[in-house]
């Protein structure tokens, strides 16, 4: 039998891979002649929801600590690439192309050369504007999205990555640091002798005999990018791969302990800070996390404990913008068995379902048609 932790989290369709910058800096140097120089601007933008605006799953009532959208512009010999990063749950379909095309045009790069983020937070709004118009013919929208919002937002974000690319500083130097974070990650499905899975457990897990199962396999390392004008920083870039919920659906919008991490970060070194989770499916905190309210901060605290020794481990070489190029390919994953068209379509018009699982089936129905339309 299975035995289930609390807070079940779901990553469908939130993931993008930042493994990305790695194959954006080809920064395997030395440089061999003189080239134009590599040029950095950063952008932040608070992505905050108002008051009774809904977060993943309650309205909300107070923001606790304030909610990002952050990034920066490289630019080089060729059209400027864009990373950004969001403090919100997920931005998906129509939500992701809207951001990205906004930010390309204020850039004056193509979509394919914006690569957008979320960290995945769950007392954070969704962002899905396609969804948003299908759920609008049953009157279900308002209860999960709040597209004005997230309008305002792609808006300033795109005012905000303008002003970065006409401030850009010259880029010198790439440093490059890892360190392991201690007590933070753990695999969620622990499997039993049998090799099936005997427990799950996930964000927070009250139960003891849970927590005391093994780590499993992880990634310990937070890894670290950065970038410098000879000795001077310009911008910082992490990535550690976990969900990032200590605890959540407290109504009080928040980045959890990876955005404090990050924020700490950015405090002390005085440096622009940009987060990424890396793929955590099966990596949650649940081993090192009760769910109590105080242990948030000891998450955050270890992360940024890791963040501050990546930070101090960090080997400059030379770099410049030859060093640099940017590649795309565009995927399309088989369906899942489960999703049928009009089975999902029927339990969006059926009145006596729930709204949570109308709103689902609408989400999925929406990715349904995007894979039946060769959509990549």
């Amino acid at each position: 039998m299975r035995k289930h932790c609390s807070n079940v989290c779901c990553l469908r369709q939130i993931v993008v891979p930042f493994a990305i910058v790695a194959v954006a800096l080809s920064m395997i140097v030395p440089v061999g002649q003189a080239a134009e120089p590599l040029r950095v601007g950063v952008f932040d933008v608070d992505a905050s929801p108002a008051i009774g605006s809904p977060l993943a799953y309650d309205p909300t009532k107070e923001v606790t600590s304030p909610l990002s959208c952050r990034g920066l512009v490289l630019l080089g010999d060729e059209r400027p690439i864009v990373l950004c990063a969001v403090d919100w749950i997920g931005i998906s379909n129509g939500g992701r192309q809207a951001f990205r095309e906004g930010l390309a045009a204020a850039v004056g790069t193509d979509v394919e050369r914006v690569a957008l983020h979320t960290l995945h937070q769950h007392d954070a709004p969704r962002c899905d504007l396609t969804t948003d118009m299908v759920l609008a013919a049953y009157g279900l929208n308002t209860q999960v999205f709040d597209t004005p919002m997230a309008r305002d937002v792609i808006r300033r974000a795109s005012a905000a990555v303008k002003r970065a690319m006409a401030e850009a500083q010259p880029v010198t130097h790439l440093g490059l640091g890892e360190a392991e974070i201690e007590k933070v990650a753990s695999n969620r499905r622990i499997l039993g002798p049998d090799g099936k899975v005997q427990f799950v457990r996930y964000t927070a897990c009250r139960d003891p005999e849970i927590r005391a199962k093994p780590v499993g396999t992880i990634d310990p390392k937070v890894k670290l990018i950065s970038f410098w004008n000879e000795d001077r920083p310009l911008a910082v870039l992490t990535y550690y791969a976990t969900h990032p919920q200590s605890y959540y659906r407290t109504g009080g919008a928040n980045p959890d302990f990876p955005g404090m991490a990050r924020n700490a970060r950015q405090t002390a070194t005085g440096v622009p800070h940009i987060h990424f989770n890396g793929a955590g499916g099966n990596i949650g905190a649940g081993k090192w996390n009760d769910g109590s309210p105080e242990n948030r901060q000891v998450l955050a605290d270890r992360v940024a404990d890791g963040m501050r020794r990546a930070w101090e481990s960090i080997q400059k070489q030379p770099i410049s913008a030859a060093d640099m190029s940017w590649r795309h390919v565009k995927v399309s994953l088989p369906l899942a068995p489960h999703l049928d068209e009009a089975a999902l379509q029927k339990t969006l018009d059926d009145e006596t379902q729930p709204a949570t699982t109308r709103v689902g089936a609408a989400s999925d129905l929406v990715w349904v048609r995007r894979h039946l339309a060769g959509d990549k």
